[in-house]
């Protein structure tokens, strides 16, 4: 199993968008690449932790490639939305891409180079692309939340 861990605005939406994918094991919501450790969801809101809301993936590579992953990750919010994503604003619904290995980071920059010179996109992206520190759970309320409460969030 390996981890892949993405930002990409609404971390209830961007769940969603993985958990189905044949081959992702589980998913976790939660806060990474801040400088608070325990943050709450209270905290990261209040957009001086420097947490983004993230969803972490625990996948099989040999049922989905991490390629697969990038894909659905661009596909499942707007990467030219500078810290903002929809009716969401602040830095915590960034996007971004947390690598765990030299060649996740590869992936990464190529598949947003790729992405960059498609043309699909009008304007320029902002996804960083940075090293995965401690991903912090978020409360449980906010786990699987869809499928709890029903609904759906998108850009």
């Amino acid at each position: 199993m390996e981890l892949a861990t993405f930002a990409a605005g609404c971390f209830w939406g961007v769940e969603d968008s993985f958990a189905s994918v044949p081959g992702v094991v589980s998913t976790r919501v939660g806060y990474i690449g801040g400088s608070m450790e325990h943050p709450s969801y209270h905290d990261v809101c209040s957009g001086m932790t420097g947490h983004a809301e993230a969803v972490e993936i625990t996948f099989d590579p040999a049922l989905v490639s991490y390629d697969q992953l990038l894909n659905v990750f661009w596909q499942c919010h707007d990467p030219t939305q500078l810290n903002r994503q929809g009716p969401d604003h602040g830095s915590q619904y960034r996007s971004a891409i947390f690598y765990h290995s030299p060649s996740q980071k590869l992936a990464a920059e190529e598949s947003l180079a790729r992405l960059d010179e498609s043309g699909r996109l009008r304007r320029r992206i902002v996804t960083a692309i940075v090293a995965a520190t401690t991903f912090w759970e978020a409360e449980e309320y906010h786990q699987k939340y869809h499928q709890k409460h029903g609904g759906g969030c998108g850009f």
